[in-house]
C-alpha cells in the first residue's frame, strides 16, 4: 500500500507557511513571527508591507509607533526593525497578546516594544500613553470600526503624524480635512493607504502668515 505524500502546508496572504510571517527588512530581517489561527486575523501581505515600509523609511528613525490591531505584530515590529524608537502593540485577544510578548522577549526588545492587551476602541477613550508619530489601523474586516478609531485618534497623535489604513475595497477613507493622502495601493482583497495629518486650521493660518509674498514681505 502506497503512502500518501505529506500535504503541503497552507499559506497565508503574508507568505510562508501557515501560522508564520517574517520581518522583511531591517535589524531583525528574516525573524519569524507566529500567527494564531483565529477568524479575522489577517497578516498584511509581504508585498504590501515591503511597499509600505519603502514609503515610510524616511520618517521611521526615532518615530513613536502605535499598532492598534497588532495581531502577529508584523507592522509594529517591522517598524522597530527599521529604526523606529518605540512601539505600543495593542491586541485584544489574550492568547495573541501573550504570543506577542514572547516574540518581543525573543527579540530582546522589551525596552522598545510594549504589548498591551486591550480593545483598541476602549483604549482610545482612556488617558494617553503618549503621542505617536505613526499609527497602524488594520482591524479585522468583519469587525470594521475604522470611522470610530479615526474619530478618537487625534489626541494620541503628534502634530505631523502619519496614518496607515488597511481596509476592504470600497471602504471610505478618512476625512480629507484631517488627513492628506500620501500613497495608496490595492490588491483584489484589500486597499492600503498612507496619510499625513493635515495642519490644524490655526497652524495652517500661522504658516500662511509667515510665508513671504512676492516682494519678500509676509503675507497677512
Amino acid at each position: 500500500m502506497k503512502r500518501r505524500p505529506p500535504a503541503r502546508p497552507r499559506t497565508r496572504s503574508g507568505g510562508g507557511r501557515s501560522g508564520v510571517v517574517r520581518i522583511i527588512g531591517g535589524h531583525w530581517r528574516g525573524t519569524r513571527l507566529p500567527v494564531a489561527d483565529l477568524d479575522g486575523l489577517r497578516p498584511t501581505p509581504d508585498r504590501v508591507r515591503e511597499t509600505l515600509f519603502n514609503w515610510l523609511q524616511p520618517m521611521l528613525p526615532g518615530a513613536r509607533v502605535l499598532d492598534l490591531f497588532a495581531g502577529s505584530g508584523a507592522l509594529g515590529l517591522e517598524a522597530l526593525s527599521r529604526g523606529a524608537a518605540e512601539a505600543l502593540l495593542v491586541e485584544r485577544d489574550a492568547g495573541v497578546a501573550e504570543r506577542l510578548r514572547e516574540a518581543v522577549g525573543r527579540l530582546r526588545a522589551g525596552d522598545r516594544a510594549h504589548v498591551l492587551q486591550a480593545d483598541a476602541l476602549a483604549l482610545l477613550r482612556t488617558p494617553l500613553h503618549g503621542r505617536f508619530d505613526l499609527v497602524f489601523v488594520d482591524p479585522p474586516f468583519s469587525v470594521g470600526g475604522w470611522a470610530q478609531v479615526l474619530e478618537r485618534l487625534p489626541p494620541w497623535l503628534s502634530e505631523h503624524a502619519w496614518l496607515y489604513l488597511e481596509s476592504p475595497p470600497g471602504t471610505p477613507g478618512p476625512d480629507p480635512r484631517a488627513w492628506r493622502p500620501h500613497r495608496e495601493g490595492a490588491t483584489r482583497e484589500v486597499n492600503y493607504a498612507l496619510y499625513r495629518r493635515a495642519d490644524p486650521p490655526a497652524a495652517a493660518a500661522a504658516t500662511l502668515a509667515a510665508d513671504p509674498g512676492p516682494d519678500g514681505t509676509a503675507v497677512e
